[in-house]
This record gives C-alpha cells, sequence and structure tokens, in this order.
C-alpha cells in the first residue's frame, strides 16, 4: 500500500519528517502479522495528531475498515476529533452522553478510555469492523485493559516518550516494535519548534519521599514547595528570568498552587490559578483570559501538560521535582511552540529535573529505553547524589552585603577529609567554619553590631553547611541537625562579639574606627 499513498493535503500541509512517518507506520503495517502492535514516538509539538489524522483518512481510503482512536482526556476527544474533520473524516465521539444508535453511518470514532471500557464491557459498540485502532499519549497503561478487545486489528501507539507512566507495566510488553521519529534537536533546527534556554536553581530535595508509583508524593513536595524560602526563590527566579513573558507554571499539588499564586498576586504580577477541579465554564474563561492578557502568569497542577496548546507561552516555571521523564518532557514541551518572534523559550527548573535527565533535547536513546526501561530509570542521579555536587550560592541580594569578600564559599566535605586525615575532631570543621563565615561579616562591616546583622542573614549558607557536615558524620536526625543549627549560630555570634576587632586588624592592618 505504501506506492499507492498520495498525502494529498485536505486540512493541512504534512512536513516533509510528517510525510516520512506516514510511509514508514504504513510499511510496518503491511508486513506485519494480524494483531501487531506499532509504538510511534515524535516529540511535543512535532504534530502527532495531523500524522494520524491523515493516517487515519487514507486508512479508510485503502481499506474497508473501521478506525478508532482512544484518548485519555475529554479535551484530547474533541481535538481529535476537529483535526480529523479538518482533513474530511466524519467521526463520532463516544463519550457518556453518546447515543450509539447511528454508529453503523460512522467508519472513525474518537473514545475517551473509560467510557470504552463501559460501553464494551455492556456490549453496546460493534467493534467487529475495527481494523486500526490509534492509541494517543500512549504511555498511559489505562489503554491496556482495552487490547483483550482489539485481537485481530493493528494498534498504533504514539507518544512523545515511549517510557510508561507506571514502572511496572514497562511498553514493551504491550507494543512490539518502536518507531523513532524526528529528534527534538533536528525539529529545532529546521525551525518547527523554539529554542529551550535553562536556568535551574539548586534545590535541596532531600526531605520529598517517593510514592508507590515511582514519583514525588504530593504531600511531601507540597510540604516543601509551600514554605516561605521556596515561595521566595520562585518568585525571585520569575523576576530574575521570565519577567515581561507569557509564563505557565506547573506544581505538584493544590494547595501549592494556590500558595504560588496569592505570592504573585501580592507581589502585582497577573497570575490565574488553574486545576482540575475548575468547571469547564471556570477552565475556559482562564485560558481565555491567559490568552488575551500580555505577560500573564498561570499556575496549575499538571493540567496542562496534555491538550494545550498556546504557543504565544515564553516562559515555563517547573516549581516542583519529578521522577518521570514522560512529564518532564510535557511540561517544557508547552513553551516549544514556535512564532516568528520566538525563537526561544525560557525554561526555570526549581526540582532539579535538569540535573536529573539532561537538557531537554538531549540525544536520548529511545529504543534502548524501549527495550530495557528499568536500566535507565535505575541509572537516574539519587537527590542525594545531585545535590552533593551543588555549590551553595548567596542570593543576589545578600551577595551585594558582603561586596568585600573574595572567597564566600566553604567547602565543607574537602575541609571534612583533611581534617580527619590530621588526626583532628569532626568538630573542628564547624569551628573552622564558623571563622570563614565570621571573616566574611567582619570583611563587610565597620563594627561589631554590623557584623552580627550580616551573620543573620547567612541562614540558608548555615543551613547547606550544616547539611553537609551532617552528611559527612553520617548522622540526620532532625533533632540532632536543628541542635546543630541553633548551636552554630549561637558560636558564630559569640565569635564576632569575642574577636571582631583582632580580625579587623588582621584584616585591615589598622583597629576599627572608634565609635563618635
Amino acid at each position: 500500500m505504501s506506492e499507492n499513498i498520495s498525502v494529498k493535503k485536505v486540512g493541512k500541509d504534512l512536513y516533509n519528517y510528517q510525510k516520512d512517518a506516514l510511509h514508514r507506520i504504513f510499511k510496518a503495517f503491511e508486513n506485519a502479522p494480524e494483531n501487531y502492535h506499532l509504538l510511534y514516538q515524535l516529540p511535543t509539538g512535532g504534530g502527532k495528531t495531523v500524522i494520524f489524522s491523515e493516517i487515519t483518512r487514507q486508512y479508510l481510503k485503502h481499506y474497508q475498515k473501521k478506525v478508532l482512536i482512544m484518548t485519555h482526556r475529554i479535551e484530547l476527544c474533541k481535538q481529535t476529533a476537529r483535526m480529523l474533520g479538518e482533513f474530511e473524516v466524519e467521526n463520532k465521539i463516544i463519550d457518556s452522553k453518546a447515543s450509539l444508535d447511528d454508529q453503523a453511518d460512522y467508519d472513525c470514532f474518537v473514545a475517551m478510555v473509560e467510557t470504552l471500557n463501559n460501553r464494551l464491557n455492556d456490549d453496546m459498540l460493534d467493534i467487529s469492523d475495527v481494523g486500526l485502532v490509534i492509541i494517543d499519549e500512549a504511555h498511559y497503561n489505562s489503554f491496556t485493559k482495552l487490547f483483550k478487545y482489539f485481537n485481530k486489528s493493528f494498534i498504533l501507539g504514539v507518544t512523545a516518550t515511549p517510557l510508561s507512566s507506571n514502572i511496572k507495566l514497562p511498553m514493551n510488553q504491550n507494543y512490539d516494535e518502536l518507531l523513532v521519529g524526528e529528534s527534538i534537536a533536528s525539529l529545532i533546527e529546521n525551525e518547527y519548534l523554539a529554542r529551550s534556554e535553562v536556568y535551574s536553581y539548586n534545590v535541596g530535595l532531600t526531605s520529598l519521599e517517593v510514592g508507590a508509583n515511582g514519583d514525588y508524593t504530593v504531600k511531601s513536595s507540597e510540604d516543601l514547595y509551600t514554605n516561605s524560602d521556596m515561595l521566595s526563590k520562585l518568585l525571585r527566579a520569575y523576576e530574575e528570568r521570565a519577567k515581561n513573558t507569557k509564563t505557565l507554571i506547573f506544581n505538584n499539588g493544590i494547595n501549592t498552587s494556590l500558595h504560588v499564586y496569592d505570592t504573585f498576586r501580592r507581589a502585582g504580577y497577573p497570575i490565574a490559578h488553574l486545576d482540575n477541579t475548575n468547571s469547564k465554564k471556570e477552565r475556559d474563561a482562564i485560558l481565555k483570559w491567559f490568552k488575551e492578557t500580555p505577560n500573564a502568569i498561570l499556575t496549575s497542577v499538571s493540567i496542562l501538560t496534555t491538550g494545550f496548546d498556546e504557543p504565544t507561552v515564553g516562559s515555563i516555571i517547573l516549581n516542583r521535582a519529578t521522577k518521570s521523564l514522560t512529564l518532564y518532557y510535557q511540561m517544557i514541551g508547552r513553551g516549544s511552540r514556535i512564532l516568528p518572534n520566538k525563537p526561544t523559550f525560557n525554561v526555570i527548573d526549581l526540582g532539579n529535573n535538569f540535573h536529573r535527565f539532561g537538557p531537554w533535547g538531549a540525544d536520548l536513546d529511545w529504543q534502548k529505553m524501549f527495550r530495557a526501561p528499568n536500566f535507565y530509570l535505575d541509572n537516574l542521579l539519587s537527590d542525594e547524589e545531585i545535590e552533593n555536587t551543588f555549590r551553595y550560592e548567596l542570593p543576589a541580594d545578600v551577595k551585594k552585603e558582603f561586596a568585600n569578600s573574595e572567597d564566600l564559599y566553604f567547602d565543607v566535605k574537602k575541609v571534612y577529609t583533611q581534617t580527619i586525615q590530621s588526626g583532628q575532631s569532626s568538630k573542628k570543621v564547624l569551628e573552622k567554619s564558623i571563622e570563614h563565615h565570621a571573616k566574611m561579616c567582619i570583611e563587610n562591616s565597620e563594627d561589631v553590631f554590623d557584623a552580627l546583622i550580616l551573620a543573620k542573614k547567612l541562614g540558608s549558607d548555615i543551613d547547606d553547611r550544616i547539611h553537609r557536615y551532617s552528611k559527612c558524620i553520617c548522622k540526620s536526625t532532625h533533632n540532632f541537625i536543628d541542635w546543630l543549627r541553633d548551636d552554630y549560630r549561637k558560636k558564630l555570634n559569640a565569635y564576632l562579639r569575642n574577636n571582631f576587632d583582632e580580625v579587623y586588624e588582621q584584616i585591615h592592618g589598622h583597629p576599627p574606627p572608634e565609635e563618635e
């Protein structure tokens, strides 16, 4: 059949890589036994719906069988139905309200998984003549329970990331073969997608817990991302990198998104919050506002990772951590639509996701990942390994207060190793750290009172050093770390009071100025 395919455009012109995909998919089906399951990978923004709409049109033209397209959300159902209409494919949406009395009049059906499952269980839908089943967002495993009904149909799954959303049900158990489409790098090079500019902010994530699904739990995420330090870091990151651009913020938890909404609204920025409890009317109104408002900010909870298309988005903020490569790619993909005046978009990462997965669009071996997903997942860096490579950076506003200091960094691990090797007690590490912090404060002060005020601004740096120290001595109970933090602050203040004049003279070569 591949020789007969005339990629005549009805609704949309197909790009060359899309035409190539069409030929490769039909060729795979031609040479395959019945009940063959083919998985096709193409990045978000590559036009998967366009490709499978044209596949549907060509299939119906050349075969005397019907096509069924499955999605996991009602919005995707409607988008797919509209796209099929552009390709002049008459189709019927099977939702909970749909009458099936006229099903014989249609050759193409679009259905949500749960609704379809119910209709098939009730034996209300005639699928005896369905020759091709297309599964959108195939990495969701809600589809696999329906495969038993289609043991004589070709099944085509399409996804941007051929990694299962359920680590216990790998894709290679449900699909016979993976076809890899155009890469993100090639789509950027040929100006089909915008290039991402990534800004990664080091975030301490070791308090996060992983749930049964293999990703971080909402509760542990909310505990971390609703604290005032993290909300301040988010606002600062937005102001440094995304201000005056249309921005999407992704969170793990409704409560976090509401805190984000309040934080930005109080700072005077145009922001709206969206989650899956909003009614359709509310959702439509919010998305209309977002589309029409210059530099609007929309904070949400993963609800916009699929089926949402707003090309004017200039910045994506990952205000969450994830262990899911699929989610990482979906979130960033929401900003990748290209426009004449938008060759790039910003990605602000507040979840160490860049360090975990690498850059969006890196040269990933999808075939290897499809064949051996556990090998890939097992080799992801843990949060502790990621954070061990970080150097703590003082926030820009605090850094200004220490402008006279050349050396703001204290390598706890290195000093610990040197201290132990020289036969000294590990407590000596904290003494050396306190002396370093005190020197920073005195270098930027006229008197001991100034120095004590500056010491208070080092809270996050102190906490980082205590965290690293506790890892070195393998003691990390909450009570012990809280005590260490408190004790460190007291000793730093005492050191400043007792040694200010002496250290000041060492630094400047003369005693501090006399008070007037």
